[in-house]
């Protein structure tokens, strides 16, 4: 069974080009961004990974650790971030995991099990590794995301899914379409309209199962 919303994500210890971590650990009490990669020194990977370094104070504001994983090896990793930072102009300080035997691709459902890597391989033998894991504090899966290789990623979505689970995170409210962070948001249907006005005060109702407030405090 593949890895589905509120799981607890897989724990693991992986050697990245910044040495070993334990990934439990490692997230701590933050919340966590996994974002993978097919293989090294491609086009569209090296963009993706500029722009998240480019968001590195933003990330940081959200008290959020980001942690890149691509299927070749650490030395190549660190080869690769030359390239990464020279593109981009901006330091990629975040770890690369180096799933060389796949354990990471496999345990996050990104890859079948009978899953390798052949000789002279390219990046479409590993395409499905093209996904965005966010993670919260108790290391739970809250979104996830898979990209076609012909797709680069959209980091400023990332961070808008980021701003809405943040602010809806234990809390009886959800975001409603296309919204940013400092918009209002949705009385959840698990209250009712007296529970809605003792937690939050005084509500708007577009309609009678759409109530909306300013975001709380």
């Amino acid at each position: 069974m593949g890895l589905r919303l509120n799981d607890i994500v897989p724990d693991f210890t992986v050697e990245t080009d910044q040495g070993t971590i334990k990934f439990h650990d490692w997230i701590g009490d933050s919340w966590a961004i996994l974002f993978s990669h097919p293989k090294d020194f491609t086009p569209v990977c090296t963009t993706e990974f500029g722009a998240v370094a480019q968001l590195a104070d933003e990330w940081t504001k959200r008290g959020t650790k980001v942690i890149g994983l691509s299927v070749d090896a650490a030395d190549e990793h660190v080869k690769w971030k030359s390239d990464i930072e020279g593109y981009a102009d901006a330091e990629a300080g975040f770890p690369i995991i180096a799933d060389v035997d796949l354990k990471v691709s496999k345990a996050f459902d990104m890859l079948p099990a009978e899953a390798y890597l052949p000789d002279g391989r390219t990046a479409a033998d590993s395409a499905s590794v093209r996904s965005v894991f966010i993670i919260s504090p108790d290391k739970k899966l809250q979104l996830s995301m898979t990209y076609p290789m012909s797709v680069g990623r959209n980091f400023a979505e990332v961070l808008r899914a980021l701003d809405a689970l943040q602010a809806t995170y234990n809390t009886p409210i959800a975001t409603p379409a296309n919204w940013t962070s400092g918009e209002d948001v949705i009385v959840a249907l698990s209250l009712t309209d007296e529970q809605a006005r003792e937690k939050f005060g005084e509500f708007d109702a577009k309609l009678p199962y759409l109530r909306t407030i300013k975001r709380p405090a």
